[in-house]
């Protein structure tokens, strides 16, 4: 009974969600005037009550668009609705019902039929702004107009195929993508743990392994589907979303630290968690064989989502703009992605035989496995010190001394072997000095100064600061310019940064082709990225974009990228 209450409150906070983002989209309406071989389309937007339209007037990058280039036509300006008095460079708002129209010439006869794509991003009255939306429709080109309805219809038919086999396509994508997290940096430890783990247990009864594995991947899919009830809950706020967004939150960056610090100490014996007088050995075993399954499961999502794998990037970002449904579809597959292999050893559990047989190298291999955790740790520290204060971050430097101390304390004398009552008070000895020294040390509040000093923490010192007025600038000055997207908790940037970026031939090489290097920091949200990412329909950083000189379009690179990628591209 209490599984079907959850799942019904569950469905019920979905079908709320979903009934809260469809009242902040648009309605939007195409159609096509013919007049023969001359015509006008124009896209109809209804905006809900609330919400408005922005657009600077004369903006290149606008969001808000009407545009077509299919083969054999001619098209003019789009044009916009003026409001009196308004002048090249200023914001137009607009609120109720808004259109755009487009006006074209037939240059070619055999033509058929006009591909039109229309984009619109909706801004809350108070402020905050809603992701952008983006949508592609054909419509009939006939200059008699004669059974335009049929061919109308059959038009939208191909369109929802088309959007269904797009759709199946993303989220194979993010399945595939989601394997390709196991070989990421980022999941290595924790991934090496659960396979030792595994290599235990395939001594014992092999039902153990399949359940070991089911509990692993059950708890990889309760973490995505929590991540994206997340971005559901937070797209409906009207704020911009990226993957890792979670690793802006200083808070979120300290709670991993701190888990992935207990967890390594416990790795070493400092301590065995367990309820104060509880003795029986084998069922504790027993317990926390699937328990710790279950809790890698976790650990894993957590260390993987400031990894973008290839294929992933495209899938997310696609995820991240489609309805809910969608979003959740997509998580779950990318979580089944990041189990698979697991999953595969649990039914398949004579493919361990293929891992060295149990022994003395386990212990040393598990040590050695604890030191690459401290060493995720560390790497999240240098992360959280882009988000706090130099106060903040040493005051949990401190923390982590007293965290170390309290888990000793607990480990030499809550052990089994003292009474319950011993047992009792070092545990409340311990949590005490946890939580006290948590509430003395630890103020994660804005820092002042952090809110105003801008992201920027480039590569080297080759790259400018990003924005649209300097890239705009450069590219009117005929530059080519190489615009990068990163932060500080992003692993795979990190890796670019080391392998390309800071390469000496690849500095020399931009300086010699005079490239512009710009740079755009997303360590902390920066709603300039968010917007670009946006654009590009991008999961998040790094996200690479190439403009050669007098190009009307840029070129997107891959995530990961080498001297080679770069080289070969501007060459």
């Amino acid at each position: 009974m209490d599984v079907i209450k959850k799942t019904t409150l569950l469905l019920l906070l979905l079908f709320s969600v979903v009934g809260l983002l469809s009242a902040q989209e648009a309605e939007v309406t195409l159609n096509l005037e013919q007049n023969g071989d001359t015509g006008l389309i124009t896209a109809t937007f209804i905006i809900p009550e609330g919400l408005h339209q922005s657009y600077e007037i004369d903006d290149e990058f606008a969001q808000f668009y009407l545009y077509s280039e299919s083969p054999g036509l001619e098209f003019g300006d789009v044009v916009y609705p003026q409001i009196q008095g308004k002048e090249s460079g200023e914001i137009i708002e607009y609120h109720g019902t808004v259109s755009l129209t487009l006006p074209f010439v037939i240059k070619d006869a055999s033509v058929k039929e006009i591909d039109v794509e229309y984009s619109y991003q909706l801004c809350l009255d108070s402020g905050a702004c809603l992701r952008p939306v983006s949508a592609n429709e054909s419509l009939a080109l006939d200059s008699s107009l004669i059974g335009q309805e049929t061919k109308e219809e059959a038009g939208t038919n191909q369109e929802e195929q088309a959007s269904g086999s797009k759709v199946l396509y993303f989220i194979v994508l993010a399945f595939l993508g989601g394997v390709l997290l196991n070989v990421m940096p980022c999941v290595l430890p924790v991934l090496s743990i659960r396979a030792m783990s595994l290599v235990r247990q395939s001594q014992d009864n092999k039902s153990n392994i399949l359940k070991g594995s089911l509990a692993y991947t059950f708890g990889i899919v309760i973490s995505f589907i929590i991540l994206a009830t997340l971005v559901v809950v937070i797209k409906s706020t009207g704020e911009s979303l990226s993957w890792g967004f979670q690793f802006q939150n200083p808070w979120f960056v300290f709670g991993l630290i701190v888990a992935i610090w207990v967890f390594t100490l416990s790795l070493y014996e400092v301590f065995q968690l367990r309820v104060p007088g509880m003795n029986m050995a084998t069922q504790a075993s027993n317990k926390g064989g699937i328990t710790g399954s279950f809790f890698s499961g976790i650990f894993a999502v957590l260390l993987a989502t400031p990894c973008t794998a290839p294929l992933l990037a495209p899938a997310i970002g696609f995820a991240f703009q489609q309805p809910p449904a969608i979003i959740f579809i997509s998580f779950i597959m990318i979580g089944l992605g990041l189990a698979f292999p697991f999953i595969l050893l649990g039914f398949a559990p004579k493919a361990i035989k293929l891992i060295p047989k149990p022994g003395d190298w386990m212990t040393t291999f598990k040590e050695i496995m604890g030191f690459l955790l401290f060493g995720t740790a560390l790497y999240l520290l240098y992360t959280l010190h882009y988000l706090v204060s130099g106060m903040a971050f040493l005051n949990t430097l401190t923390f982590l001394l007293v965290l170390s101390f309290a888990s000793w304390i607990y480990g030499r004398f809550a052990g089994p072997m003292s009474s319950l009552t011993k047992q009792w008070i070092w545990t409340i000895i311990a949590l005490a000095l946890i939580f006290g020294s948590a509430h003395y040390l630890l103020d994660y509040s804005p820092d002042t100064s952090l809110v105003s000093e801008e992201n920027h923490n480039p590569p080297t010192a080759q790259w400018q600061k990003f924005t649209e007025e300097n890239l705009a600038k450069y590219r009117q000055d005929n530059k080519a310019v190489f615009v990068a997207f990163g932060a500080k908790w992003c692993t795979s940037c990190k890796v670019n940064e080391a392998n390309v970026f800071k390469k000496d031939e690849i500095k020399d090489f931009f300086d010699e082709k005079d490239v512009v290097l710009l740079y755009g920091d997303n360590t902390r949200k920066n709603e300039l990225v968010e917007k670009w990412l946006a654009k590009y329909q991008r999961a998040g950083v790094p996200f690479y974009i190439y403009f050669a000189p007098g190009a009307d379009q840029g070129v997107v690179l891959p995530e990961l990228i080498s001297p080679s990628t770069i080289t070969d591209l501007i060459k």
